[in-house]
């Protein structure tokens, strides 16, 4: 019971933390084109994560199921806490850098990362690639649900961006700079709520996916069998043969009240890199990457695939970027981005394993 108990706290400090580390995502824009100030902004943010983080839970069951085979190895309430602590770590680290990178991927590398070590070096109890009879966008797997989202929804973030930039200049070109500067400042609230809900649906329903898989996996060990009857919420049923694992409801308000907590704290060094140091920023601009971003992210979320918001809005900003001037982008800060994003999956993956590894060394995990 401690056990589970230690999941459900390191997986609400995950998503705190993932509430602070991605702040930026939706406010970075509202706040350095000044249509809101700091605090405002946090409190837009905040308030819309907590109603999108209630919205579906189609990504939640693709944490629960799509990406790792439980049939393969037993992912004990242990075994997820490393991939926990593989995902928290790598945030702190890129925060501190001010690098914006993916809450989303880290927590799929550490868990993709712990099971293998788990597994004893088996890679088939990661879930590659499960093709859908129907179309390719509802397989399953990590290179279906991950690998190709990784590259393909920063890309329509920044065509959207750029395009959506483009028919602003075309349409506006006669408008003056003032007209064009007070409409957008209202416009723009709009387009960062609406970024926020979209944060919500997306990166609050993985940390509930965490929860409910540890909870199953507790409820199907018997761990569970002798709780006191004011614990008995804590007891997943389990789902049908075929059938997806249901999300609590619990679980669904308790994660987005703790991701708002961490949005309200923000993550002021990251909104520095995304607002001011890529491209110099003006409302229509704020509106235009907010409004690609959160497009891309909620048909994401309709979908069930777990995509990088931070990626997205970076993307949808270099694209507003490049529609003024290409030299408008600061192309040394995206490099480092970049470099970021590439090495997320692979460090929380390292660190997931490392530390089954030293668990298993210490005797904590069989």
């Amino acid at each position: 019971m401690t056990i589970i108990l230690t999941v459900i706290v390191i997986a609400l400090t995950f998503e705190f933390i993932n509430g602070f580390h991605d702040t930026a995502n939706s406010i970075a824009t509202v706040v350095s084109t000044k249509v809101l100030s700091p605090r405002q902004a946090v409190v837009l943010a905040a308030c819309t994560n907590l109603a999108g983080a209630l919205l579906g839970t189609a990504v939640a069951k693709t944490i629960t199921g799509g990406l790792v085979d439980s049939g393969a190895v037993a992912i004990t309430s242990k075994i997820i806490v490393c991939a926990l602590l593989g995902a928290i770590g790598w945030d702190l680290i890129t925060w501190w850098y001010g690098m914006p990178s993916s809450s989303s991927h880290a927590l799929i590398g550490g868990l993709c990362g712990a099971a293998l070590a788990a597994a004893d070096n088996r890679w088939n109890v990661i879930i590659w690639s499960q093709p859908s009879q129907v179309h390719w966008f509802l397989s399953k797997g990590l290179l279906w649900k991950v690998i190709v989202p990784m590259f393909i929804s920063p890309l329509l973030g920044f065509v959207c961006g750029y395009v959506l930039m483009g028919l602003l200049y075309l349409t506006l070109r006669h408008q003056r700079p003032v007209k064009v500067n007070k409409f957008f400042g209202i416009a723009q609230m709009f387009s960062a709520g609406g970024m926020g809900v979209m944060h919500g649906t997306n990166d609050a329903q993985k940390t509930m996916g965490i929860i409910a898989l540890a909870l199953l996996t507790a409820t199907k060990a018997g761990t569970l069998d002798h709780l006191p009857g004011w614990l008995e919420f804590l007891r997943a049923p389990l789902p049908p043969p075929g059938k997806e694992l249901d999300i609590a409801t619990w679980i669904k308000v308790l994660c987005a009240l703790v991701m708002a907590s961490g949005t309200a704290v923000g993550g002021w060094r990251i909104i520095k890199t995304l607002g001011h140091r890529v491209v110099k920023l003006h409302p229509i601009n704020g509106f235009a990457a907010e409004t690609s971003s959160a497009t891309v992210i909620g048909l994401a979320s309709l979908l069930g695939i777990p995509v990088s918001t931070t990626h997205n809005i970076s993307a949808a900003i270099m694209g507003v970027g490049c529609a003024r001037r290409f030299n408008a982008i600061r192309w040394m800060v995206v490099e480092q981005m970049v470099w970021a994003w590439i090495f997320t999956i692979p460090a929380t993956g390292a660190m997931g394993y490392g530390l089954v590894r030293l668990g298993q060394a210490c005797g904590w995990i069989p």
